[in-house]
């Protein structure tokens, strides 16, 4: 796109995206019939919400000092394709300690439920099933997949909501992507949603706790991480797809803590094709320069000081890595400029090119072999997938899933 055209779309859709609360149109489902092919539009664009910008310090618009001098090309250890092989199952083993491996199990299966009355409206949708995913100390987490009516192809996707965000951002992603054909799983985090809030006491398991995840430490042991927690229900509802869709593709988005799952089961899962985790980390380095909170630490899932063994092995941008490089694998990792929450800022720019780089460099600079992409988003001031991130995801997919059935 040339510079005078990109100008052009820009003043278009400046009118829109200038507001707090953005009337993005999202793009339309592709096609009409099992031979598909996306429209023929450009990448969605959008200018920085100035009114936001305005509200907003100079810590929000300027690299943090913390993050100057860092050579993010040394901080990287993953320099080839064997590097992504060799590694991904020391992650795996840190998670599922006693196998060393994902897990082979398969959830429990009721068919056509009804609508749930834990999930908001959809639309489209032919049929919804309830996986249960069980796990250690009594815990079990639900998994919803909604049929779309309209299935004019066999891909599928993962949506992962974080620690409680409202479920309107979760509708509006969910609804997206069943638009445009997708079977999609919704996936919550341990005690939040439709989830089970109570675990047993990891010494006796006739006391019941109601732990927050800050406590999960004490659930720690030889043989077992409480990061399968988070984990497993994603690799037990990825073996259900696999043998029951058998799809083409499996694609995963999330949001916040769900943008962190959304980078990790990715990295320890090749089968998760192209992943946009959204407003879920930053590498640790960064964290510090986050203008709110000061430092973004993340939940105890999320920080190197509660998970030593698992981050020892690999800083977040080797897991950015690991979850990109593959055979027409892709992640854009989104994060949100003006986030109320965390992982804010412009921090992300000193690490963006020299991951993107080492990954295409593994990747064959084609694409063919993985791909990696950051998008900032500035036109809000919210924790959200935001619709103008959505309008660009579902453009992502159209463009890059056209030759797929």
């Amino acid at each position: 796109m040339t510079s005078v055209n990109r100008r052009a779309m820009l003043g278009t859709l400046g009118a829109a995206a200038a507001s707090a609360s953005v009337g993005w149109t999202l793009p339309a489902a592709a096609g009409t019939g099992g031979g598909d092919r996306p429209n023929p539009a450009a990448r969605p664009v959008a200018p920085v919400n100035a009114e936001v910008a305005a509200a907003h310090s100079a810590a929000y618009k300027t690299l943090p000092q913390v993050v100057v001098g860092v050579d993010v090309e040394e901080l990287m250890t993953i320099h080839t394709a064997a590097d992504v092989e060799a590694m991904r199952p020391r992650l795996v083993a840190q998670v599922w300690k006693s196998t060393g491996g994902l897990p082979a199990g398969r959830p429990e299966v009721q068919r056509g439920v009804g609508t749930p009355a834990e999930l908001p409206a959809f639309e489209g949708v032919r049929r919804y099933d309830r996986l249960t995913v069980r796990m250690p100390f009594g815990l079990y987490s639900t998994v919803f997949v909604l049929e779309p009516r309209r299935r004019p192809h066999r891909r599928v996707a993962f949506y992962h909501n974080g620690h409680g965000e409202p479920l309107d951002v979760m509708r509006r992603t969910a609804q997206g992507l069943l638009d445009h054909g997708y079977v999609v799983l919704l996936f919550a985090m341990p005690f939040y949603h439709w989830n089970p809030t109570t675990l047993q006491d990891p010494n006796d398991p006739t006391v019941i706790q109601k732990p927050s995840h800050n406590d999960l430490g004490l659930w720690e042991s030889a043989k077992f991480s409480p990061l399968a927690f988070f984990l497993e229900p994603l690799a037990v509802a990825m073996n259900h797809v696999q043998a029951v869709y058998r799809p083409s593709s499996v694609q995963m988005v999330g949001l916040s803590g769900g943008g962190w799952a959304t980078t990790v089961y990715p990295a320890l899962d090749p089968r998760i094709t192209r992943s946009y985790p959204t407003a879920g980390s930053l590498p640790f380095f960064v964290r510090p320069g986050s203008p709110k909170p000061s430092p973004t630490r993340g939940d105890w899932e999320q920080r190197q000081d509660m998970q030593p063994g698992f981050y020892g092995v690999a800083d977040f941008p080797d897991i950015y890595a690991l979850g990109s490089v593959g055979p027409h694998r892709r992640q854009m990792q989104l994060l949100n400029r003006f986030d109320e929450c965390c992982f804010n800022g412009v921090g992300h720019r000193s690490y963006e090119a020299a991951v993107r780089q080492r990954i295409a460099v593994i990747g064959g600079g084609d694409g063919a072999g993985g791909h990696w992409e950051l998008l900032e988003d500035a036109t809000h001031g919210e924790h959200q997938i935001s619709p103008f991130a959505l309008s660009v995801i579902l453009w992502d997919l159209d463009t890059n899933c056209a030759h797929l059935p």
